[in-house]
This record gives C-alpha cells, structure tokens and sequence, in this order.
C-alpha cells in the first residue's frame, strides 16, 4: 500500500514489525506506560542510540506511521505543511523531529483539538527543551524520555542499567552481599571503555579498525549535518578542535577560559559550542554539591562524554585511562538517572583544601558518595576523601569506591569497596 501526500510526495509505510529481536532497552517500560496517559512522547538522545528502533518496536502494534525527517521530502513538507501532515495519521511517529521546529508546534495544535494518549511519538538528536528555536515545549501534554547510548547491561542482554537504586533502598552494610549476586560478569574495563555504548560499534562491531571508521564516520555526519541543522557554525576545523580538547579533559573541571584560549576560540564561541554539544547529547556537564543549590551554579562543573568510545576517538587515544572508567560510572549513572520521574542529581565535591568525590548522588533528600579507582588494588588511603565528606555530612548514607579488581570488602564505617564490574 502506498499512501500519498499532497504536493505529489509518495511514501510506502514503513513495515514495523522485525525479524530480528532487538537488545532489550530500559527505557521501553516507561515508553510503553507512557504510551498510555500521554498525548505525545517524545524520545530524545544522540543519533544512533536507537531511539528509532526503540520507538518502532513500541509501536509496532499500534499501526503507527513511521515518517523521518532525514528524508528531505517529509522534511519539505513538514516545513511547509506542518499542520496537515500531523494529522493525517491517527497514530503517527516523527523521528528527527529537531529538523523543523515548527512542527511542534503543529503538534501542540492538533493535540489540542483531539487529546488522545499514544497519538504522537517524536524523537529528536537535540533537547527540545533547551533549544531557542522551539516555540513550545509542548507542557502538559509531554513526556520526555531519554534514550542514552547501551549501559553495559543492556549490551550484555539484561535491559538494564547499573542497581544504584539499591544505594538508595538498603543499608550501607548490606549493599556489598546484594550487589555480590550481580550477574554482569567481570571483563576488563578498557574494552568496555572502547566499544562505548553506540549500538553499533558496541555490539555489531568487533574490530578496533572497523569501530574506528564508524566513529570517524559518526563524527563527520554530526559536524556536517547535524550541527548545521541546529545553529551556525562558521568554521567545523574550530568546533573539532574543540571537540579533541573536551575528550581530552574528560573527568576534569571545565574551565571555559582556558578551554577556549587552548583553542584559539573566543570565550563566547567557545561557549556557545559546548552548548551545542549538551543541546546534541554528547557531553554532559556536571555541577558540584553544595547544601546551597545556587552556588552548584556558580562553581565550575565537571566534563563527561556521554560515550567513551567517541571520547577516546575524538581525543586520538588509544588507550583508556584511569579517567575514562570514571566516565563509564558517569555514563550509566546518567542513564539511570533518566530513567526516574523524580531524578536524581549527579554531582560531585570538592573543597577548596583538594579533597574531592567524584560524584555524590542526591537523591530523595538522601546522599551517597562514590570514588572511582582504576587500580586493582585499594585500601584505606582511597576512601580518604569519601571520609572527609561523610564527616562533613553525617547524614549521607555512605560511600561507596568502585575499582578495578575482585573482592568486594568494608574500608571502614560507612565506606565500602566494590569491583566496578558488580555495579554497573
């Protein structure tokens, strides 16, 4: 069957049942569940995350018709035609849909005249609501989900992320016994580090050259096409000089001055790139902990690429360091974050004498430490700064450090040493 468009367009309905059973997602629940008591949802994440398959599998028996916006003739009508092209499907999904704004706004009209829930799914490789040129974020009638690259479970088949819930559900002293019956077995962190999470090169891909040309790829569609969609970049050579020192840093403070006088950059371009990269996913900027949540603004945050894999690409390293297990923490503790109506916050600590958590995890008025240690091997001397900030705030439940060895063992009250491989 072919449905045709007005302005002569013709598109064959994309088939959405599959023959091949994707990766369980951990996001599909709340897909699905969303599906039921909202007019729209809206799938948000890097390209290549699989926002596409997650939002065709769950639709696919809801007789949804799949249009994507990276075909230029739905594109020019979505541009030009907004309002009749949202309502002729009664179940329709929109992916990329960051590539006319405007149609939000079509969106916003057409629920407002038939609030039905599950009528539209969008996806988009750019934040919706952190980008100027949509008019409406569609409030009260949304729900925003968003799709982070493979946590190491899902790549492993589990459909989940790490058990940072349990921080949060059981005691201190009981956290080491519940997470020594993890499933997820030990592999060393460096290869998790290099595949990342992008499903193909996590999963498809087994060779370090072929994941290398996916990667080059990836980037140059990204600053080709993608960033040319959603502001204007005068000179891409700029923005990938960015892009190299910000892998570089990963896991430091960012200190947009010094960032911008190493690349030659104004302090205001500068900026405004790395606002780019949060608005398209790739980095994610994290704020430090304070009782005051004012001043988590006013003090420089930290810098994770949301994928290891590119990070390492983008920075030309070929071997992962200490810091790059850090951002793996930091990858999956973003993803779970999202995966919660009520989110928790990621940050980390750090005073002015240098002692410093690499993140604090604040959730439901509640707050858990966690250091990262590359090392096979650690003792007491690396949960010093987790006791420096237990002491400061005795009412946190405790701190955890995750390494890179075997056992899992108590430090001391409150302190726990775990192999990072048993929690995420």
């Amino acid at each position: 069957m072919w449905v045709i468009f007005t302005h002569h367009i013709m598109v064959e309905p994309t088939d959405l049942s599959f023959s091949d059973t994707p990766l369980p997602r951990i996001l599909a629940t709340s897909l699905q569940h969303s599906m039921t008591v909202s007019p729209v949802v809206a799938v948000m994440g890097a390209r290549q995350t699989g926002k596409s398959t997650l939002v065709k599998h769950g639709c696919s028996d809801r007789g949804a018709m799949y249009l994507t916006l990276d075909d230029l003739d739905i594109l020019d009508e979505a541009r030009s035609n907004p309002d009749d092209l949202v309502r002729r499907f009664p179940v329709v999904i929109l992916d990329e849909v960051q590539r006319a704004p405007d149609l939000v706004l079509a969106v916003k009209r057409a629920v407002d005249e038939r609030r039905e829930p599950g009528r539209f799914v969008l996806t988009g490789s750019a934040n919706l609501l952190l980008m100027k040129e949509v008019a409406d974020t569609l409030a009260g009638r949304v729900v925003y989900l968003t799709l982070a690259p493979l946590s190491r479970r899902e790549q492993l088949g589990f459909g989940e992320v790490g058990a940072w819930d349990l921080l949060f559900r059981q005691k201190p002293n009981e956290w080491l016994a519940a997470l020594d019956n993890s499933e997820a077995p030990v592999e060393p962190w460096e290869d998790l580090a290099k595949r990342g999470g992008y499903p193909v090169p996590a999963y498809h891909l087994t060779s370090e050259t072929d994941r290398d040309q996916w990667f080059a790829s990836y980037v140059r569609t990204y600053l080709e096409r993608d960033l040319a969609n959603l502001s204007a970049v005068e000179h891409l050579a700029n923005l990938r000089r960015l892009m190299h020192a910000a892998a570089l840093r990963v896991g430091n403070l960012l200190n947009q001055t010094d960032l911008a006088r190493d690349v030659g950059l104004a302090p205001t371009t500068a900026q405004r790139y790395l606002r780019l990269l949060e608005i398209s996913y790739q980095l994610t900027l994290v704020p430090a902990y304070s009782v005051n949540r004012t001043k988590r603004l006013t003090k420089s945050p930290k810098i994770y690429w949301n994928d290891t894999g590119l990070a390492l690409h983008l920075a030309g390293e070929t071997k992962p360091r200490g810091a790059h297990l850090e951002n793996l923490i930091a990858s999956d503790l973003f993803a779970w974050r999202d995966t919660h109506v009520r989110r928790p916050e990621i940050l980390y600590w750090r005073t002015t004498k240098g002692a410093e958590v690499d993140f604090v995890i604040e959730w439901e008025g509640e707050l858990v430490g966690v250091e990262v240690k590359a090392a096979r091997n650690v003792g007491n001397k690396d949960a010093t700064h987790l006791k420096t900030f237990l002491a400061e705030y005795p009412e946190a439940r405790g701190g955890l450090v995750l390494y890179g060895g075997d056992t899992s063992f108590r430090i001391s009250e409150r302190v726990y040493a775990l192999p990072w491989w048993k929690m995420i």
